[in-house]
């Protein structure tokens, strides 16, 4: 009997076809953070600039009250200042990137963006180690989907 090998990116692609809303939404956020931490030192900025470009004023407004949190200074939910304080944020310009990208992904999901060009847009980005672990926790949203389970 032959064996079916498949590639951790396209187990991470079935299973989102495969789960319920909620389950996928949730894969898509392990993806884009799985993303972030791949995305070189010098190239957060470029991305961070990219996703706080597409944030409309009420995900601003949220951003700059996670700023004010860090304590770096009287955050102002506009763009301009968002992007050009994102050098000082430190050690935490990693999570200022994935709650950008988060409110983003959450907008394209609402307006019915597919998964599958998300996926087909972040998944090439991964590491063969990162993409190992991504299809780990894919597989746990699948039976978490299946099973019922409590969140």
């Amino acid at each position: 009997m032959p064996l079916c090998f498949i590639e951790p990116q396209d187990a991470i692609r079935v299973i989102a076809e495969s789960v319920g809303r909620e389950a996928r939404r949730q894969l898509l956020c392990e993806v884009v953070r799985a993303w972030v931490d791949e995305i070189p030192d010098d190239e957060l900025q470029v991305h961070y600039a990219k996703a706080v470009n597409d944030l409309d004023e009420e995900d601003l407004s949220m951003l700059a009250a996670w700023h004010a949190s860090l304590e770096v200074g009287q955050p102002i939910a506009n763009k301009d200042f968002l992007v050009n304080t994102f050098s000082t944020l430190g050690e935490h310009r990693r999570e200022a990137l994935r709650i950008a990208a988060g409110f983003r992904g959450d907008e394209a999901f609402e307006c019915g963006a597919s998964e599958e060009q998300a996926l087909d847009t972040v998944l090439p980005w991964l590491t063969e180690e990162r993409s190992l672990e991504l299809a780990a926790e894919a597989l746990d949203l699948y039976c978490w989907d299946r099973l019922g389970c409590e969140n």
